[in-house]
């Protein structure tokens, strides 16, 4: 069983930034990536950005690429997503997921259960 909790949401202006942050309990041959997505009301789940533990690989979505930075820390089996220069449209609930990887939801088999970012204008 992996369980996922996400931290770092709250309500800022345009032009801040945020940190999240995501722990899983434990690694398994299953969830070889982490990832994070992110969900506004009416609109489909959107990929934000992604870790591969063995190769390093980071890829981040272009909607985002510039502004947002994710990064991971194999010692504590956790990814965090560095936003910068958030905007109005990044608002959502953002979601942190572990799985074989990809930028579609069925990629990832454990979620959790999100934290909530909300940008004023």
């Amino acid at each position: 069983q992996v369980q996922l909790v996400e931290s770092g949401g709250g309500l800022v202006q345009a032009g801040g930034s945020l940190r999240l942050s995501c722990v899983g309990t434990r690694r398994t041959a299953l969830t070889s990536s982490m990832a994070w997505f992110r969900q506004a009301p009416g609109k489909e789940r959107e990929f934000v950005a992604s870790s591969t533990w063995n190769s390093g690989a980071k890829v981040t979505s272009d909607s985002v690429k510039g502004r947002f930075t994710i990064s991971s820390d194999d010692s504590k089996n956790a990814v965090y997503l560095q936003m910068t220069n958030l905007k109005p449209e990044d608002t959502g609930l953002y979601l942190c997921a572990a799985g074989f990887g990809g930028a579609l939801p069925d990629g990832y088999r454990f979620w959790g259960t999100g934290t909530q970012v909300t940008v004023s204008s």
